[in-house]
């Protein structure tokens, strides 16, 4: 298990460069887990579902690759429903500003 300190907390929350952006189905450019949050409540469940369905998870390979968080990356694998993505998101933010500011 890693062990998460305020540098690699603020790395995961930074924005992306722009190469790295999240393109979604419904036109948004996302660059960073905040916006993923907002993005995941705000689509329409077709959008979520172009993205997450029985074979792939483009979030959990964005969050995996780009973002570089692993355990956040299992949690949307785990996710079958947009409710639960977002969950899974508000709650890695949320720990991750926790971590940000505990140091």
């Amino acid at each position: 298990m890693v062990r998460i300190s305020k540098v690699i907390a603020e790395e995961r929350l930074a924005d992306v460069p722009q190469e790295k952006r999240f393109w979604c189905s419904d036109g948004r450019a996302l660059k960073n887990l905040s916006e993923l949050e907002v993005a995941l409540q705000e689509m329409k469940e077709e959008a979520f579902r172009y993205h997450s369905n029985e074979t792939k998870n483009d979030f959990s390979n964005w969050v995996r690759d780009v973002i570089g968080d692993e355990k956040l990356s299992r949690d949307l694998q785990k996710s079958p429903t947009r409710e639960q993505a977002v969950k899974s998101v508000a709650s890695r933010i949320a720990w991750l500003r926790s971590k940000r500011e505990a140091e």
